[in-house]
């Protein structure tokens, strides 16, 4: 059942994304397709519940930086450099969901 939802992150991040360089604190870095907001989001926390999130935002599908944490950083297309404070899954149960992380900015 979950494979009608397969491939669907991939194709927003495709239409609404732009490359953003991903710099995990362990690994290489490299670019990915995928959505950078500064507008607030509402997502569903651990216990069901709306949680509204007023930081800048980084949507990745998890197949493409499922080592995601605490520490990685992120540069997006105008230059600025964010780093990552919290991550949150999506809740949907597709091989390649998006997860959601929570941003500080570094420099301008």
């Amino acid at each position: 059942m979950t494979r009608i939802f397969d491939g669907l992150a991939g194709t927003l991040a495709g239409v609404l994304g732009e490359p953003v360089e991903y710099a995990p604190r362990v690994g290489l870095i490299r670019e990915i397709q995928s959505i950078f907001r500064e507008s607030p989001i509402e997502v569903t926390g651990a216990d069901g519940q709306a949680v509204l999130i007023e930081a800048p935002t980084w949507r990745v599908s998890g197949s493409l930086a499922p080592e995601l944490a605490r520490g990685d950083l992120i540069r997006v297309p105008d230059g600025r450099r964010f780093s990552v404070t919290t991550v949150h899954k999506s809740g949907s149960p597709a091989a390649d969901a998006f997860v959601i992380a929570e941003l500080h900015l570094l420099e301008g």
